[in-house]
């Protein structure tokens, strides 16, 4: 388990919903639940401040963390993933990437791939990348954080031939490879949660420390889906799916932990005093 991607879950799951600052202390007898050791944790929060995801201010003898406004931002996105906030219903268009980064630059374009990725966007050529959803605006905030505008052009725009719908996205998309990963999650997380389920049936649930670990680890795990399903609309995924059978699952289990985990979290949290 990475300091550095775990941070990123305490900070979406917990701290952003709590004033978004928290005391280095808090954070590090949070980690600590899983194992995490202090200069592990001063490590990962060091090279989140230099790559411009948290910020940090000192009051008295205490420093206190943050997201920055690109961090916010990026939380806020995954959070629309994660939840499944993203529009129901889809109209038939896509947006379209196309891109022509010089070589000289050729490390923006390497980034540039990843974010989209990131985004959910796959790739139909290339320098082009396509996606269900209307992200101009993602598009358009990413290309003013990497100076890289000049060099991108995006579309929205309907399909017309030749490929059937199936086709494209296979093109585009490992399905089976996401639907394996979903597999493998509800394998795993299925006989935990029955039998947490069973237990707080019976008032043996798990102590406020446990819910706080086990709902942590869950979101963790379910937030790397993020990174390889590009969450298509109904109409182009498959007859079997899996996603939506682990989502349910997720819900589930995160309903069950959550309660028990915020207390836990409030326990340590100190946000910076009013000055």
């Amino acid at each position: 388990m990475k300091s550095q991607s775990m941070l990123f879950t305490i900070y979406g799951e917990y701290v952003r919903h709590y004033g978004g600052e928290i005391w280095v202390g808090s954070i590090t007898k949070l980690m600590g639940e899983f194992g995490l050791s202090e200069p592990a944790i001063r490590a990962a929060i060091s090279r989140m401040m230099k790559q411009g995801w948290i910020e940090s201010r000192k009051i008295g003898n205490r420093s206190y963390y943050r997201m920055t406004s690109r961090g916010k931002k990026r939380l806020d996105e995954a959070a629309l993933r994660i939840y499944k906030e993203m529009p129901a219903e889809w109209d038939g268009s896509w947006s379209i990437v196309s891109y022509n980064i010089p070589e000289e630059k050729r490390h923006l374009r390497d980034q540039l791939r990843k974010e989209l990725s990131w985004m959910g966007f796959g790739m139909l050529a290339n320098s082009t990348w396509i996606s269900p959803h209307n992200l101009e605006e993602r598009v358009k905030d990413m290309n003013e954080a990497y100076e890289i505008t000049p060099y991108v052009e995006i579309f929205r725009a309907q399909h017309l031939g030749w490929s059937e719908p199936a086709g494209l996205v296979s093109r585009c998309w490992n399905l089976d490879e996401i639907n394996a990963a979903y597999e493998e999650f509800i394998t795993e997380y299925r006989p935990k949660y029955d039998d947490i389920k069973e237990k707080s049936r019976q008032r043996e649930g798990l102590q406020d420390n446990e819910c706080f670990v086990e709902k942590t680890k869950l979101v963790h795990e379910y937030r790397k889906f993020l990174f390889i399903d590009p969450s298509l609309p109904d109409e182009l995924l498959p007859n079997f799916w899996l996603g939506k059978e682990a989502e349910e699952l997720f819900r589930g289990y995160y309903d069950l932990l959550h309660p028990g985990a915020v207390r836990f979290f409030l326990s340590f949290f100190e946000s910076a005093p009013v000055v």
